[in-house]
């Protein structure tokens, strides 16, 4: 709405503003949601008005018509029917807009016994945001759609973040703490839809500068986040006395979670929201990846955006779409206890070895629906016959997976047998009783009715009697009415003003209306050639004929009720099983992708081991298998003990390839996978880094070269010993100097500060100088072979320094005209007699000097003893007594 309507709305009177009282209840409600669009229930439609018509107009491609006038202009008017609004709302969620929508309370009907200019009474339901979406329509199925609250607790760089982050569709709720350097990793690990945050962190250009810029943000009081309030606010939510039975949390925490809950209760408007007890995550207890990693390595989709491609699209073969989100979080957050990934390699290697219990349950998985987004539908009232039909089916295929657990033990490993085990959690009586009730084909929605099966309700049996076989009731009772009278003729005829009646001819009036058939037969009315009757049997039956229809529809739904609260008696159980069905889709999916793809176990432990035998790219191989070319070349890295690996090669002979698929194997092995490797040792990382490729950020006014230099500074200034980085032509961007300098600095600080293990890839040829010097730095490179002035790749790895960067022959293979390969050639020639290789010599030889630096220098014990001398207070002998202590201290220093 603009600032202009907003005046004019404010400052509305209905007596001085000719509007329909309509218009008027619109008005008041868009001033209550000023930053929603209103869908305003008007019969079969969603109706908006003004600037939200405007604006829904552009954004759905819908007409812009006008309704009415107000201060002489007329009023914008757009409409999206009911029926099809879950398709509008999908639309305008994706381009981050918020909904408030707006029903209908009463029947039209109740609100015109009030009077002819009586309104019928509407008010907001909910309100639908990126972030509170719960219809399947507007879910994606293998997505978590999280909403997450921020917070903070002190300031400067001492100041703590807290996190809590919600799924409404599934009811998981988590919360965690972090600082500001950390805050970018823990966000693209949750992923969110929707970041609620104070609106003095909405100002905080530094945080800004932080949050993904496609991510909506909504800012709120701050008010709410008070972590004073914040513990009453929880208690109150799910209805305790105490938090102390959930576990402890910070202060930061307990501010994030008041503040999402309270969002949670404005948004959904009294509807009861069912969420778990909220669960603290320790970051130490997930391998780190920045975001710039995840983005590189394309975890859960490609540099433009498609999930296809992607390494998550690569290795999902779940079957169910709690397994599917499942897997995508357990790739975003990978363990760093070994324990608990030997666990997980531990239950993919047992359902490897039994192929026909993998099989088995693979073939169930396929059967079960969305259990626990339907779970969710019911518990916040918005559910369907269909939501009731998805509980039963997935009810029915838990008892077929509860069979198989039944005739297998599993008690040495303990992730199948706790799913196993809470897989009996819910009663079977429960799908007993929704297979009895349901049919097989069910409505989207309860007022399309015909849902129940035939023989659960005698009473709803009855009555869809009445209701569908109402021709025959009448036929029979006018085949009754004709041998009790005698009277062929008769007939029992309908119109709007009598209804039901029996009409005959005028000449047989005086026999229905005499002894004894005038107890039975009661006159209506008698017209020039017929006479109309009536009976007590056939209004009786009128009666229940036309009341049958509206009956049925309500019994169904008490039904639909009954049913809606025998399931939420069971949710806690029922979130469990859900729960377990996915951990176990996802253990089933990874071992038949092992399987499938002959991966090798991976050995993790708490060692700085890094080392691959025949390690793949899995999504390039795909690619390749899939386009039927040349096999993928597998290559070995070893970084164990801190090694850099300072790898040279041109371009095209598949260095990115390798830096990434180790990144890769490293973090499919810390996810409790099997990886694409003859083997694999991988001491746990605490955190991964990868700066490979080139990205502008023109969002953020940053340049490529800018994006590289931010990118590198926080692996300089984060990791650590057992960190994993990944770096590719770093110093490209600018100038060869500099370039040359920057890339040589950051070797050196790698090495002597942050000794982590790292594949460091490059075109500065002069930085293999540095292995003469850098002790655990080894030069590799991409090996290739020349062949009549062209270059062939090997796309293998070996020991050594490439001879060259081969650019030319690169240029000449993407076909740049031959006048410009030959005049660069020549170039090329009188460039190289400038041989930079000695000035690269002399910066190896200062590493020494930079070591000594890096070094605290050791203070003279001599300097250190003068320094506390005072010579004015020396007696002769004290300073004879200190001339001696100063000699002894002097030859311990030699």
């Amino acid at each position: 709405m603009t600032s202009a309507q907003t005046v004019l709305f404010s400052g509305f009177n209905d007596k001085d503003d000719a509007v329909t009282p309509a218009m008027a209840q619109y008005i008041e409600i868009k001033n209550a949601n000023p930053d929603c669009l209103i869908f305003y229930r008007m019969g079969d439609f969603y109706e908006l008005f003004f600037e939200d018509a405007e604006i829904a107009s552009r954004a759905l491609g819908i007409a812009l018509t006008k309704r009415g006038k107000m201060k002489g202009e007329d009023i914008p008017l757009a409409g999206v029917p009911v029926s099809a609004a879950d398709d509008y709302l999908q639309k305008l969620i994706a381009l981050g807009h918020r909904i408030a929508v707006c029903e209908q309370m009463e029947d039209p009907a109740e609100a015109k016994k009030r009077g002819h200019k009586a309104v019928v009474r509407r008010d907001v339901v909910r309100l639908v945001t990126p972030g509170t979406v719960t219809e399947e329509k507007l879910l994606d199925r293998s997505e978590s759609s999280f909403l997450l609250s921020l917070t903070r607790i002190g300031s400067n760089e001492e100041a703590i973040y807290g996190l809590a982050w919600i799924d409404l569709s599934t009811g998981e709720f988590r919360v965690c703490e972090t600082t500001f350097k950390n805050l970018g990793a823990d966000l693209a690990r949750i992923s969110p839809k929707e970041i609620l945050l104070s609106d003095t962190l909405y100002d905080d250009k530094d945080l800004r500068a932080v949050l993904d810029i496609k991510t909506a943000l909504t800012p709120l009081p701050s008010a709410l986040s008070d972590s004073t309030s914040a513990e009453r606010r929880i208690t109150s939510f799910f209805n305790i006395q105490t938090l102390e039975s959930f576990g402890r949390f910070t202060r930061a925490e307990l501010a994030a979670a008041g503040l999402i809950l309270s969002y949670v209760e404005r948004t959904q408007r009294g509807a009861k929201t069912s969420l778990s007890p909220p669960q603290r995550d320790e970051r130490t207890q997930f391998l780190d990846i920045d975001p710039a990693a995840r983005s590189n390595l394309e975890l859960t989709r490609t540099l433009s955006g498609e999930k296809k491609g992607s390494l998550l699209f690569h290795i999902d073969c779940t079957h169910t779409a709690a397994g599917s989100r499942l897997l995508s979080q357990t790739l975003c957050a990978p363990l760093t206890d070994p324990e608990l990934i030997n666990h997980r390699l531990d239950a993919v290697e047992a359902l490897i070895e039994d192929e026909p219990l993998r099989q088995r349950l693979r073939e169930t998985f396929k059967r079960i629906p969305d259990m626990v987004r339907a779970l969710s539908r019911l518990a916040l009232n918005r559910a369907g016959p269909r939501d009731l039909g998805q509980m039963r089916d997935a009810l029915s295929a838990t008892e077929a997976l509860k069979c198989l657990f039944d005739a297998n033990s599993f008690s040495e490993l303990p992730l199948i047998e706790e799913a196993a085990q809470n897989l009996s959690a819910p009663p079977a009586s429960l799908q007993e009783t929704l297979s009895a009730a349901l049919k097989t084909d069910l409505p989207l929605y309860v007022r399309d009715s015909g849902f129940v099966s035939d023989n659960y309700s005698q009473e709803l049996d009855e009555l869809r009697a009445y209701r569908d076989d109402a021709q025959k009731l009448i036929l029979d009772l006018q085949q009754n009415y004709m041998s009790q009278t005698g009277i062929k003729t008769l007939k029992i005829k309908h119109n709007n003003i009598l209804g039901y009646f029996i009409e005959t001819g005028a000449q047989f009036e005086d026999r229905l209306r005499s002894e004894p058939l005038n107890r039975t037969f009661i006159h209506r009315q008698t017209l020039a050639s017929q006479s109309r009757f009536s009976t007590a049997e056939l209004n009786d039956i009128q009666s229940r004929i036309f009341g049958a229809a509206d009956k049925a529809q309500i019994l169904e739904e008490k039904i639909f009720d009954d049913l809606r609260a025998q399931i939420l008696k069971h949710e806690t159980e029922l979130k469990s099983a859900s729960q377990a069905i996915a951990t176990l889709d996802v253990l089933a999916a990874l071992a038949e992708l092992a399987a499938q793809q002959n991966w090798a176990r991976p050995i993790v432990d708490n060692s700085l081991s890094f080392k691959i035998e025949g390690g793949r790219h899995l999504v390039v191989e795909a690619a390749l298998r899939e386009a039927h070319t040349a096999p993928f070349i597998a290559n070995d890295c070893n970084l164990s003990d801190s090694t850099i690996w300072l790898l040279t090669g041109p371009n095209m002979a598949g260095k990115s390839t390798f830096l990434r698929q180790n990144a890769v194997i490293a973090i499919l092995a810390q996810m409790g996978s099997f990886v694409p490797a003859k083997s694999a040792h991988i001491g746990v990382i605490d955190k991964l880094y990868s700066r490979v490729g080139a990205a502008d950020d023109l969002a953020r006014g940053r340049s490529t070269f800018m994006v590289e230099m931010v990118e590198t500074a926080a692996i300089l200034n984060q990791s650590t010993e057992r960190s994993l980085v990944i770096l590719d032509e770093i110093g490209r961007g600018t100038a060869t100097f500099d370039g040359l300098s920057i890339a040589w600095a950051t070797i050196e600080h790698l090495h002597e500060a942050n000794k982590c293990r790292a594949l460091f890839a490059t075109h500065f040829h002069e930085l293999t100088a540095l292995e003469q010097k850098l002790v655990r730095l080894n030069t590799m490179t991409m090996q290739v072979k020349e062949w009549e002035g062209d270059v062939v790749f090997l796309h293998q790895i070996g020991a050594g320094v490439a001879s060259g960067s081969y650019g030319l022959q690169v240029a000449k293979l993407a076909g740049l005209p031959a006048a410009v390969i030959a005049r660069a050639r020549d170039i090329f020639t009188e460039l190289e007699t400038q041989d930079r290789a000695p000035k690269a010599k002399k910066l190896a030889d200062g590493l020494a000097a930079y070591e000594t630096q890096a070094k605290p220098a050791r203070k003279d014990p001599a300097l250190a003893l003068l320094e506390t001398v005072d010579p004015d207070a020396l007696t002769p002998k004290q300073a004879l007594e200190t001339l001696y202590k100063l000699k002894q201290a002097g030859k311990a220093n030699i």
